[in-house]
Formats: structure tokens, sequence, C-alpha cells
């Protein structure tokens, strides 16, 4: 099985590239984000980000730092010849799948300004409202081992220009990798 590992930092693109992927090339994708997600929700009703990477942090610290692509695993269809797993935020998460299969992880990369600005015009719940909770937000992602992971990606898609532009290089690259990986 071929696990394309998709990350990057909030509003980087990581979500055009999920529908592309779902709705262009019907690959199932999984979500490390819903995991995080179901947890906080059975908590309570309203979620903040701040609720969201405590949760994160601790399921980590309580159950290992692989607990997230665990249960994601658990989900996966392995009838599936590859799957996109979204979200992947440390090493350990991609050794996790490494051991299970082949990996290739895309690192989806934006300048902060160009984010900050899509997260304010996108506005969805949990969104920085500003430049501080914007800062704070990366901080605490960079400290979970994003960097590390967008440091190692096997390819790197920049986000700065037209979306047109951006879904053309997505549809491109996976195109690529699928005939690379005989798939």
């Amino acid at each position: 099985m071929l696990f394309i590992l998709l990350t990057g930092m909030p509003g980087s693109g990581k979500s055009i590239f999920v529908d592309i992927v779902r709705n262009e090339f019907k690959i199932p994708v999984y979500s490390m984000g819903d995991i995080v997600r179901e947890e906080v929700y059975g908590k309570k009703r309203d979620v903040t980000p701040r609720d969201m990477l405590n949760t994160a942090i601790e399921l980590r610290e309580r159950f290992g730092l692989d607990i997230i692509a665990r249960r994601v695993y658990e989900r996966v269809d392995k009838t599936h010849r590859v799957v996109v797993i979204d979200g992947v935020r440390s090493i350990h998460e991609v050794d996790f799948f490494r051991n299970r299969g082949e990996t290739v992880i895309i690192a989806i990369h934006a300048s902060p300004l160009t984010r900050f600005n899509r997260l304010i015009n996108r506005n969805r719940p949990g969104d920085p409202r500003n430049w501080d909770e914007f800062r704070a937000r990366d901080e605490i992602e960079l400290s979970l081992g994003i960097g590390n992971v967008i440091a190692l990606a096997d390819y790197i898609l920049v986000n700065e220009s037209s979306i047109e532009d951006f879904k053309e290089s997505i549809r491109k690259l996976l195109s690529k990798i699928l005939v690379e990986k005989g798939i």
C-alpha cells in the first residue's frame, strides 16, 4: 500500500489538495485532525484551536507520539492501493506509516503572511482572529514536529499563486507519483 502523507502549516492549501485527490483522483483520504476533533467533541460542544492543540498534545503524552497515526490506520480500508493521510505532523507519525507500507511525503508551503490572510478570509471556526493567535498556533504546530516532516518531504508544492495554478500543480504531481508507482 502507498501512503501519501500530506503536511503543511495551517492555511497552506492542504484542503485544496484533499479536494482534488478525492474528487478527481478518487483516492481515499484519512484525516489526522478528524481523530483529534472527535476526541474534543466528545468532551465539549464549542471547540477552539487551543482545545484542538491541547487535545493533540494530551493524546500524544498519554498514548504515545504515534497515537493519532495508529487511530487513523485502524480506519484505513486496506483494499486500496493508495490512500492519502492528511495532516501528518511528526516524524513518529511518518515512521508509523513507513512501517506499514510505502510512503511519499508531500508538503504544501505558503508564506506566513499568505497563510494568515487566507485564514482570516476563510473565517472557519477555530481559525485565528489576529496575528498573535496565528503566530501562537504556528509555534505549537512547530513544537509538534511539523517542521521536521516538511523538511523531509519528498515533494514540496508552493502555493503562492492563483488557485487554478496550484490545482494544476497538484494534478501534475499526483499523476507523476501514480505513474512512477505503477498505480
